[in-house]
């Protein structure tokens, strides 16, 4: 597992959806996850310290954690099977651990509220898949070698991916 931190957050004007793109603590590599837009909303709350009235999904998941006594040890997203990602978070409860399923998108806002480490399974970043085939990105609507996303991401400039409107 390969520690990495919330590089950007933005709109893709290509696919008109919403992109998280984690990138390696230390390094150069990048996993571009493409998220929904309440996700990407509670993300960017959180980078910028904005806090609403009532508390948003992943604010009340923060909330039960340490209401139940948990500490969320760290986030991983795991690997990426059918143009899916796939997450855990790891929490530990009364000295036992619990692995819980989850969205990237979900953990990532959850791991931020927590201040919790996030994490990518070296294939993820390497840009291979599960039978160390080159993954497809991580969306539904089109696959592209994780080549053709480098380049594709190298040729973004920071307008590319839009404002948040919060």
């Amino acid at each position: 597992m390969i520690p990495v931190k919330v590089a950007k957050l933005g709109l893709d004007s290509v696919s008109n959806t919403y992109v998280v793109v984690l990138q390696e603590e230390g390094g150069e590599r990048v996993l571009p996850i493409w998220i929904g837009r309440p996700e990407a909303e509670s993300i960017a709350m959180q980078i910028n310290g904005i806090k609403r009235e009532r508390p948003l999904t992943h604010d009340l998941c923060h909330a039960l954690i340490n209401g139940l006594g948990a500490t969320l040890r760290r986030v991983q997203v795991t690997r990426l099977q059918d143009s899916t990602f796939y997450a855990e978070l790891h929490l530990v409860r009364v000295g036992s651990p619990v692995i819980v399923d989850a969205r990237p998108s979900d953990a990532i806002a959850i791991a931020l509220r927590l201040d919790a480490p996030i994490f990518v399974q070296e294939a993820l970043l390497a840009g291979e898949g599960e039978e160390g085939e080159s993954a497809p990105a991580g969306r539904d609507d089109e696959s592209m070698s994780a080549e053709q996303l480098q380049r594709h991401l190298e040729q973004m400039r920071p307008e590319d991916f839009g404002r948040f409107s919060l």
